[in-house]
């Protein structure tokens, strides 16, 4: 007969109670993210588009892992967005040309023949600097110009940050967020003008400004030589207003 201390002695074999499974693979990953981007990396499929978010620092093994181990061997486009409070959030579409029902990788699987995979990862606004992905993708040297001369992002051991679409002189980056548009602030906007501002009369509407271009009495040559800009009267008086016509 089986003693009772025995029966109730903890099996030392059983597998903790605490482990986490792990997590399954998204889209067309044969693993899950962890599994194949490392530490910190994270996957999502939405609307067809599968999209991998890693580290800074894991952005070069990433695109290795993508090209040698998911057989992304096609570079598509590499860019940037400047999300304030977050930093430049830098993507790449890499692509898997192979065929029908074979994913790389993975040995035999259900799969299409062209998978995109859209790797993407985070710089900081007061250093942003990622290493360059000419090394695996010989591509992406344009678009790393093209990215630096936009956003401001350097990109240690590109072979050469040339400017390659503003003109020589050019100062700052024009799509970032904190961008001013100089030209629209130091000399008038040539299109149509505003109601009020023609010979044709008409009522003047509440001045408006566009993304990017500052309050001309704030910044530029007419700072404060300008009258302060008429604040839009609240809701409840304009109403007021109304009822007493």
């Amino acid at each position: 007969m089986t003693d009772w201390h025995e029966a109730n002695e903890p099996n030392e074999t059983a597998e903790p109670s605490g482990t986490a499974e792990a997590a399954p693979p998204v889209g067309w990953l044969p693993r899950s993210a962890a599994e194949l981007f490392g530490e910190g990396a994270t996957a999502e499929e939405a609307y067809g588009l599968l999209t991998v978010d890693v580290p800074a620092d894991s952005w070069t093994a990433a695109l290795e892992t993508a090209r040698d181990t998911l057989g992304c061997t096609y570079f598509d486009w590499l860019s940037a967005v400047d999300e304030p409070g977050t930093g430049f959030r830098v993507a790449a579409r890499v692509v898997a040309l192979g065929a029908p029902g074979v994913t790389p990788g993975a040995g035999p699987g259900a799969g299409p023949a062209v998978r995109g995979l859209l790797l993407r990862t985070t710089v900081p606004h007061e250093a942003p600097a990622l290493p360059t992905a000419t090394g695996v993708y010989a591509g992406a040297a344009w678009h790393e110009r093209e990215t630096h001369e936009m956003f401001g992002i350097g990109f240690p051991g590109h072979p050469g940050l040339a400017p390659l679409l503003l003109p020589d002189g050019f100062e700052g980056h024009p799509l970032r967020k904190d961008f001013v548009l100089a030209a629209r602030v130091v000399k008038a906007w040539p299109g149509a003008k505003e109601p009020g501002e023609s010979e044709h009369g008409g009522p003047k509407r509440r001045q408006m400004l566009p993304p990017g271009v500052p309050d001309p009495n704030e910044w530029g040559p007419l700072k404060g030589q300008l009258p302060p800009a008429p604040t839009r009267p609240a809701r409840g008086a304009r109403a007021a207003g109304a009822a007493a016509g």
